[in-house]
């Protein structure tokens, strides 16, 4: 969930979504056993987006190492 006050611009939270969605799409089989809900809690700067895309692959990554203990 992107809430317009973490991104202002549709088309920014529409990137950060898509970036998300297909970091989730490439662990898919991993986490099958998972209900994943991904909220953006403080505001992101148009310039931060892949940063914070490559964040949530970090969280997905550290979720299946977990997972895999």
């Amino acid at each position: 969930m992107i809430a317009r006050k973490s991104i202002r611009r549709a088309v920014d939270r529409n990137r950060l979504r898509r970036r998300l969605r297909e970091t989730l799409r490439a662990a898919r089989p991993a986490i099958e056993a998972f209900d994943l809900i991904v909220r953006v809690k403080r505001a992101i700067a148009p310039a931060e987006i892949v940063a914070a895309a490559e964040e949530g692959t970090t969280l997905v990554r550290a979720l299946l190492v977990a997972e895999s203990k």
